[in-house]
């Protein structure tokens, strides 16, 4: 068998509700855990007492995926869920987010699979801060809630963070690209026959019509309805798996309610097991396409209101009416009843059964496929053992000269505030030019600091991308793809500047998935990117593909050079370089933003061309003395 997978199912449902997202999280996860790995399943409850115990145990650092088992967490009370209607909750609660968090923070993970994951919910959350490969099933959405997903921009972004797509069934993949284009792999849910308590059904009977009042309170309404129109004329009963129980609002005549039966959720099996008409009425509010392909592997005809996704899952074998039409179901129960070889005709034609076996197939296929683009974390443990006997020096990964078109520091003065600033090595990236990279690795002996040159340049809409330890200067608009190529040609490394800085171009995870095995740094610290949590997206992107972690300045001006240093051993080339970085310490200081784009800004859009001149001239001839 293969490596064991730490996975973690999470369901924006309560777990005590009998929801089908909730039986297709229960069924994969035992699959999985059959197979040797490590489950946990991360569920809201609507028990408080679960709650404090699964929040305790997090806080204390208890909880740890285990190999062969699946383990259910209640990690918060029960949430908003996606598309309820009627919920004027439009957050999760802070404590709620907070234990999320620290449990996909702390608790090591390959995957985390979500669940519907609109916004607000548990899923949604558990996206956000997710530092594993994370996998996304859309299950049954309606067009108002995919439609309605306020904020559609900042929704693409987060569906983004998802390194793979599956939808439970092919109607829902196709209303999800209408929406959010991507690709979505179809993995339908389990559908296994129900056995019947005897080995056939009782032929002596009256025909079964049976209905699991699961969907929204209206398509129960619709049920009960069209049977007070079928009346007692012909033989049928009627069972109703609810929890809710008999509805007071359908008045029935006595003779009618006598063939209606209401039993307890738990004994909706033996209920499907022994229908002969399944009918599920929704108007597409809370479609239950699960259940319907449940009911159809049953042998029980179903009737079903005349949404895609029901008939997608009952095709053929189904008979249809408009959602919401009381005298067409009524019309087609008639039919059956009038007709045994039509009820036989239809039952012939039902499906296969799926095994939930196959399911997890396919979605350890996913798993695998994506564990295997991560990077390997142990680089070269020879190379380390003779690097780490060197000495530490603290580097600075990204800054600029007046060589870039927005800066204008000169090259020596960059040098002397680096020696000024105890760092021992520095990578100079100007703006589309290599120019001022190499004429600082032509001065840096008489400063002793280390050069690397570097350059950063622009590609054709895909955003920034650095090459170190490169020799020529790479013409700027060429694509993401092209420049990447360009750098390794030369022997460089390919260095991700600012990655998710949604205030300048970047590239979107679809550009980065593209060239994520010739990535070799990702900087997921930047002290100029303005909103801190452009910089946890970086750190948790290079944590799941395990990609080696770098921080650069950015500096524009010299006063903010070594306001981010990285702390490793000393290097000689790129090999050594890398191998060193991986095993380095970033250390960050705090309160430098405004001060540096004041300095960036006074230095040259606020300062006239001749002054600018004049400075750099001084700066230079001060630096000369000084070295």
């Amino acid at each position: 068998m293969s490596e064991p997978l730490s996975i973690v199912q999470v369901s924006p449902y309560p777990w005590e509700d009998r929801h089908e997202v909730n039986t297709y999280v229960a069924r994969l996860s035992e699959e999985l855990a059959d197979r040797g790995h490590a489950v946990l399943v991360a569920a809201p409850s609507r028990d408080a007492d679960a709650v404090r115990v699964t929040r305790r145990a997090i806080h204390a650092g208890e909880v740890a995926p285990r190999p062969g088992e699946a383990q259910v967490l209640a990690v918060s009370e029960a949430l908003p869920v996606p598309g309820a209607r009627g919920n004027g909750r439009r957050a999760i609660p802070i404590d709620s987010a907070r234990v999320v968090a620290e449990l996909l923070g702390e608790v090591p993970l390959d995957i985390c699979h979500v669940h519907e994951p609109f916004a607000p919910s548990l899923s949604s959350v558990a996206m956000r801060h997710s530092r594993s490969l994370n996998v996304g099933t859309f299950h049954a959405p309606t067009e108002r809630l995919v439609a309605g997903q306020m904020a559609r921009r900042l929704v693409t972004l987060l569906f983004g963070r998802l390194d793979a797509r599956h939808a439970a069934f092919a109607t829902t993949g196709a209303l999800m690209r209408r929406f959010f284009p991507a690709e979505y792999t179809v993995v339908p849910p389990g559908a296994e026959a129900p056995q019947p308590a005897d080995a056939s059904r009782n032929e002596d009977r009256p025909p079964r019509l049976v209905m699991v009042d699961v969907e929204e309170r209206q398509a129960l309404r619709t049920f009960l309805r069209a049977l007070r129109r079928l009346g007692t004329e012909r033989p049928w009963e009627a069972v109703v798996v609810s929890a809710r129980g008999p509805s007071s609002s359908i008045p029935l005549r006595a003779e009618v309610r006598r063939r209606v039966t209401f039993v307890r959720p738990d004994e909706e099996q033996a209920a499907l097991a022994d229908a002969d008409v399944f009918v599920a009425a929704s108007a597409g509010v809370l479609p239950q396409p699960g259940l319907v392909a449940r009911a159809a592997v049953s042998g029980a005809v179903p009737v079903v209101s005349g949404l895609p996704i029901y008939e997608e899952v009952a095709g053929e074998h189904a008979l249809a009416f408009p959602p919401g039409d009381v005298g067409t179901l009524a019309a087609q129960l008639a039919r059956l009843l009038d007709d045994p070889a039509l009820r036989r005709e239809h039952a012939a034609r039902r499906p296969h059964p799926r095994p939930w076996s196959a399911v997890a197939d396919e979605v350890e296929e996913t798993y695998r496929r994506l564990a295997a683009r991560r990077h390997d974390p142990t680089g070269n443990p020879t190379l380390w053992q003779r690097l780490r006997r060197r000495r530490t020096i603290d580097v600075d990964l990204h800054m600029h000269t007046d060589h870039s078109s927005d800066c204008a520091t000169p090259v020596e003065h960059l040098l002397a505030t680096a020696r000024e600033q105890g760092l021992g090595a520095i990578a100079v990236t100007d703006h589309n030019e290599i120019s001022g990279a190499l004429e600082a690795a032509e001065k840096a002996e008489r400063f002793g600091v280390k050069v690397i040159v570097g350059e950063e340049v622009k590609t054709a809409g895909q955003g920034e991308v650095i090459g170190l330890f490169i020799k020529e200067r790479i013409p700027r608009g060429m694509t993401l793809e092209e420049t990447v190529a360009e750098i390794k040609r030369q022997g460089g490394l390919v260095y991700v500047p600012h990655p998710f800085d949604r205030m300048h171009a970047v590239p979107d995870y679809e550009h980065l998935h593209k060239i994520l095995d010739d990535i070799d740094i990702i900087e997921v610290y930047n002290p100029r990117v303005a909103i801190g949590s452009f910089n946890e997206e970086a750190d948790r992107f290079a944590a799941k593909y395990r990609i080696v972690r770098a921080a650069g300045s950015d500096s524009h001006v010299a006063a903010g050079l070594g306001s981010v240093r990285i702390r490793m051993r000393d290097f000689d080339g790129p090999e050594e370089f890398l191998e060193s970085l991986r095993h380095a310490e970033i250390h960050t200081k705090s309160g430098t933003l405004l001060y540096v784009q004041a300095l960036k800004f006074l230095e040259t859009k606020a300062t006239p061309k001749a002054a600018r001149r004049a400075r750099r001239e001084r700066r230079v001839r001060r630096a000369s003395r000084k070295a």
